[in-house]
């Protein structure tokens, strides 16, 4: 008998449903995001009924749902300090324009025969999409560790070589960590490095929320002749526990037009090129 979600939605639960839910919801809450499959395998259920339950929880206002799964309902808004690392999920949803303007910037500085270095995280993610879309672009190499963002080149084979660095994968934010990953990026140079993060700040330098995330990154530094951190405006004058480098180990910073006019001062006058992306226009 082939069994299907109409099927399973019919057999009956192994816990009842109050106490299914709860466990979800703790599950959301260690994990930072839980995808609708994982719920299934967990409690041997549908995914209508893991669809059903995570929309319940949303009502109670314990999860906030996103493609494939949810993640916690409370996220740090602009310009707070993240008390733990959201999930890229969860980050995707987050300050969706200022990143789509700051990719734009980051891609038009590519340039045909080139090779990059594209770091995990969702304003890379963005650079990933921008790129892919422009279709003068080609012979160009990415090397990256961020699994969302292979799969968002992977259209553009072609025209791009890519190139994934290997490691033990993190699910939260679909990378790829130590070890391995330090071997690819140790036998390369690369033109151009795109570093996310979490804090960009001139006595702290570009720092992460996640130590084997940070490391990597400072493994990206040293193998590109350029390094360009994107950070949007929420991550200035922020540090934390990784720290990737200082800013004299940076050549530009990528934010966007709402960034603090004090805060950009200090970093340029700290040594570090700011390019600001430009707010989107209203049309008449």
């Amino acid at each position: 008998m082939i069994e299907n979600d109409e099927t399973r939605s019919r057999l009956p639960d192994p816990l009842p449903a109050h106490v299914r839910r709860e466990q979800a919801q703790q599950l959301v809450d260690e994990r930072g995001f839980v995808r609708v499959s994982e719920l299934r395998s967990a409690f041997g259920i549908s995914g209508v009924t893991a669809r059903a339950d995570l929309d319940a929880l949303e009502l109670q206002g314990g999860v906030r749902r996103v493609h494939g799964g949810a993640v916690p309902a409370q996220s740090p808004g602009a310009g707070q300090r993240a008390e733990r690392e959201p999930s890229f999920e969860e980050a995707l949803g987050a300050s969706v324009v200022p990143k789509q303007q700051i990719a734009q910037i980051a891609a038009a500085l590519v340039q045909s025969g080139q090779s990059v270095i594209l770091d995990v995280g969702t304003t890379t993610h963005a650079i990933a999409r921008a790129l892919v879309a422009r279709e003068d672009l080609h012979d160009v190499v990415i090397i990256t560790n961020g699994l969302s963002i292979a799969l968002e080149l992977e259209n553009a084979i072609p025209r791009f070589t890519v190139i994934v660095t290997g490691g033990s994968l993190r699910p939260l934010q679909h990378s790829l960590v130590d070890p391995l990953a330090g071997l690819v990026l140790s036998q390369i140079h690369a033109d151009l490095a795109f570093i996310g993060c979490n804090g960009v700040d001139l006595d702290g330098g570009v720092t992460n929320i996640n130590l084997p995330e940070a490391g990597v990154k400072a493994l990206m530094l040293a193998a590109a002749e350029r390094v360009i951190v994107v950070a949007d405006r929420s991550k200035l004058g922020q540090v934390h526990l990784g720290r990737v480098g200082p800013l004299s180990a940076f050549h530009t910073l990528i934010t966007d037009a709402a960034a603090d006019a004090g805060a950009l001062k200090a970093l340029r006058e700290g040594g570090l090129s700011v390019l600001l992306a430009q707010a989107a226009q209203p049309r008449p």
